[in-house]
């Protein structure tokens, strides 16, 4: 490729493009269309959602939603006054890899079952328990490189 310069003389025309987020935005855009949004674990921007069932547990679920995030994982609560059916649909909606539906039976117990997003339910565990799974499987995913937290 060349075009004629002001001398008259062939020139190769040099090109000089600057993005700073262009290449960052095009490589989330793979990722998003590489998983159909359905983020792994370790780089699910929430790893986990907290869902009660009535607003009788919502302590409870705020107190695992403070241990988990404590450990570092992204956790949210979805403390909205709507029926329950709606709050999970929201969740399978977002692909929200853990969904954590907390009623009368898990306060009682004092643990949580972790549902998958696959529909899979996981048993009663603790959330210490839980987070371990999790950060178990970011580890196993990433060859040991990204735990829990930030990625």
């Amino acid at each position: 490729l060349t075009y004629i310069g002001p001398d008259g003389g062939k020139h190769r025309p040099v090109m000089v493009h600057r993005v700073i987020l262009g290449a960052i935005e095009r490589f989330m855009g793979v990722l998003i269309e590489h998983y159909a949004g359905a983020f792994p674990v370790w780089l699910a921007p929430v790893q986990a959602i907290l869902v009660t069932v009535t607003d009788r547990q919502l302590d409870f679920a705020r107190s695992i939603q403070q241990k988990l995030q404590v450990a570092g994982m992204r956790v949210e609560l979805d403390q909205r006054n709507e029926k329950l059916g709606f709050k999970i649909r929201e969740a399978q909606l977002q692909k929200v890899p853990y969904m954590l539906v907390v009623g009368d039976r898990e306060v009682e117990a004092g643990g949580i079952r972790p549902r998958l997003r696959d529909g899979r339910q996981l048993e009663l565990m603790t959330s210490e328990d839980f987070v371990g799974l999790v950060e178990q499987e970011c580890r196993e995913a990433t060859g040991g490189r990204v735990g829990l937290g930030i990625v």
